[in-house]
């Protein structure tokens, strides 16, 4: 058996704490709990990206479910309002299974139903999948509809068109000028208008984020129709006029489509195979090339998330096109010698306000190169951005980014927050890491080694011994400065008042990126510091738990949530670099550790988003997951180090044409 079952039978808060995803490829998707009560303003049965991978609204929110057995109802849907939980379908709900797509199995009267779901990979389609396992019955679906942007909520008003059309077993909706109409396909259907909006939808989890957790929807009737005989009907929602298509075709082209995922890429079991799917999610178009979605439900493609992903996504999962694109997709983007932090979810410019984004596509080059060896990319591509990059950062670019008299790297003021500790409550940052932070520059470090070596891939021999030259000067830099001899580690940030001496995680890149800048004793000792005030078995905490700035609760309003999220919250994506320190300073010991603490993780896949890894976790036991249930840099660095470090992946080149080797 593959993927998890989860035997449920009744359990309301164990089914409403379990979350699917299913995602089409374009950055939209279908989500929500095991039960189908939305629990979050995100949640939808069709969430369409109108202009991909951005620009997302919410068009169908669910559909409610009634079947007639023995001229008894029975629903089989559940909603939450204030006070009250109705209908009661979580009651005839026996289990929720996720493997290649989420699938429910329904009893009520004797009768068996299996429900499935699929969302069309590059189209803003979702299947929804009734299979009869046993009886014959009527069965009944009202759909809800939202029709706005996925950061809102909807609240009746005189405003939406009550009407839509149902002609040729289809039923099309436009709530609003500017809004995509929504099609049904409902074959073999009729349809009873009942126009008419439910009030006070309760979204717990936004309650319990301290936001607005109400919502109305509009309902513009009731569809019928009779399910016998191991009969099979396949709903299509989708923004686009699904007449002469079959809901079944689509449904098995996308599962063939994820069989074949998943036998391209050598990781086995079923963790591996977990994962390969959960990869697939996050890979979405950006024009004509390819991006990552950081997490879902909110986030939209961000550079940093990006190029940490990119290893662990593409090469290890076998997808060297789609790295390529990737990469060229941001270096069109490069401005100023910056890569972009976000790109917004309404089509507006890029925003340039990071300062290791940039540093972090230095390590994606390489990582491509040693995985594809690709010397046109390089020479075309590549090393013209990379070498804009450096001048730039020489010379000064924003946010006060630029190389100081010492060789290393400075950026931002007080107030900013260039790092991927970006957190702010009240427009202040929560933790201020301006002046030279200690991945900032061991990114810097490798940035130049890595120009170094494709220069002199290149035949630019001169360059090469230059830049060679200066990451010495720089290495030498750094060892001086961030090693705090007292605490056997390195500092968080130097300034010009003085060194950050809290032990935070950041100083482990210094251990595992392509070009480590310490060797033993002192690396033996980041590690063991690491290991003693920091790690968990979800990942590190940002903050050792004895500094007094440690905030050890996650939850209450944004602010609460901020503050907490860089000063002590544990990173699913840190375990990455540690396994890649542990292997390395430990060999085979290392190694059998780091298996340990992979077969360990595992379970949490059968957790808050089931089949997929989440954003972050609680410091303490039991390490409840926060955050996105999908967070494209924890499933990212789960799949690189079982490539890398591991070998549980295998690492196959992508055949050489003579185009790559012109």
């Amino acid at each position: 058996m593959t993927g998890w079952q989860f035997e449920l039978h009744g359990d309301y808060e164990r089914s409403r704490s379990l979350e699917w995803l299913e995602t089409n490829g374009l950055g939209g998707y279908a989500s929500s709990t095991a039960c189908g009560a939305n629990s979050r303003r995100y949640h939808g049965l069709l969430v369409a990206a109108t202009h991909p991978p951005v620009g997302r609204v919410v068009l169908l929110s669910k559909l409610d479910e009634r079947v007639i057995v023995g001229g008894a109802s029975y629903d089989l849907s559940t909603n939450q309002f204030p006070g009250v939980v109705h209908p009661l379908g979580f009651q005839h709900l026996l289990s929720f299974r996720r493997d290649l797509f989420p699938a429910f199995e329904y009893e009520a009267g004797g009768a068996l139903l299996r429900k499935t779901i699929a969302a069309i990979q590059g189209e803003n389609t979702t299947i929804v999948l009734y299979e009869l396992l046993a009886g014959e019955m009527p069965l009944e679906l009202r759909p809800f509809l939202a029709a706005r942007d996925y950061h809102a909520l909807a609240k009746a008003n005189q405003f939406a068109r009550s009407e839509g059309a149902f002609e040729g077993e289809v039923y099309a909706h436009t709530m609003y000028d500017g809004m995509p109409t929504l099609f049904l396909s409902m074959p073999g259907f009729t349809f009873e208008a009942q126009p008419d909006w439910w009030r006070n939808f309760e979204y717990p989890t936004e309650r319990e984020r301290g936001l607005e957790a109400h919502e109305d929807l509009f309902t513009p009737g009731v569809f019928r129709r009779r399910v016998g005989g191991a009969g099979r009907v396949a709903i299509i929602a989708s923004t686009e006029a699904p007449r002469g298509r079959d809901g079944m075709e689509l449904f098995d082209a996308e599962r063939q489509r994820r069989q074949q995922r998943v036998r391209n890429v050598g990781i086995r079991g079923q963790l591996g195979r977990a994962l390969i799917l959960a990869a697939d999610q996050f890979i979405v178009p950006r024009g004509s090339n390819r991006s990552v979605i950081a997490g879902y439900h909110w986030f939209t493609d961000w550079g940093r998330d990006t190029m940490i992903s990119l290893p662990g996504l593409c090469l290890a999962t076998q997808r060297f096109e789609d790295a390529q694109l990737i990469l060229h997709a941001y270096s069109e983007s490069v401005s100023e010698g910056m890569l972009p932090n976000r790109f917004p979810d309404h089509g507006e410019p890029p925003e340039y306000n990071t300062v290791d984004a940039t540093l972090w596509f230095f390590v994606a080059a390489q990582k491509y190169w040693d995985h594809t060896a690709d010397v046109t990319f390089l020479r075309e591509t590549l090393l013209p951005v990379l070498r804009d990059i450096v001048a730039w950062h020489d010379r000064g670019t924003r946010h006060g980014i630029r190389v100081d008299a010492d060789g290393l790297l400075t950026a931002g003021r007080p107030g900013d927050q260039l790092t991927w500790m970006d957190a702010k409550v009240g427009g202040e940052p929560v933790t201020s890491r301006h002046g030279k932070p200690v991945e900032v520059n061991a990114l810097w470090y490798n940035a130049l080694r890595i120009l170094s070596g494709f220069e002199r891939r290149s035949g630019s021999p001169d360059s090469a011994r230059d830049l060679a030259a200066r990451a010495d000067a720089v290495a030498e830099q750094f060892r001086r400065l961030f090693w705090n001899e007292e605490a056997g580690c390195l500092y968080d940030v130097i300034r010009p008042d003085g060194p950050d001496a809290s032990i935070r995680p950041n100083q482990i890149f210094a251990l595992t990126l392509p070009f480590p800048l310490l060797e033993e004793p002192q690396a033996s000792s980041v590690l063991k510091v690491v290991e003693e005030r920091l790690l968990t078995p979800r990942g590190l905490r940002t903050l050792a738990p004895d500094d007094p700035k440690f905030i050890g609760r996650f939850g209450g309003p944004p602010s609460e949530r901020g503050a907490a999220d860089p000063q002590g919250m544990v990173w699913r994506c840190l375990l990455g670099p540690y396994i890649s320190a542990l292997v390395r300073l430990r060999g085979e010991g290392g190694r059998a550790e780091a298996l340990r603490l992979v077969v360990e993780f595992e379970p949490h896949l059968a957790e808050a988003g089931a089949g997929t890894i989440s954003e972050i976790f609680d410091p303490f036991p039991p390490y409840t997951p926060r955050g996105c249930i999908a967070q494209a840099w924890s499933v990212g660095e789960l799949l690189r180090v079982m490539s890398e470090d591991l070998g549980i992946a295998s690492r196959r080149r992508p055949p050489v044409s003579e185009k790559s080797v012109r």
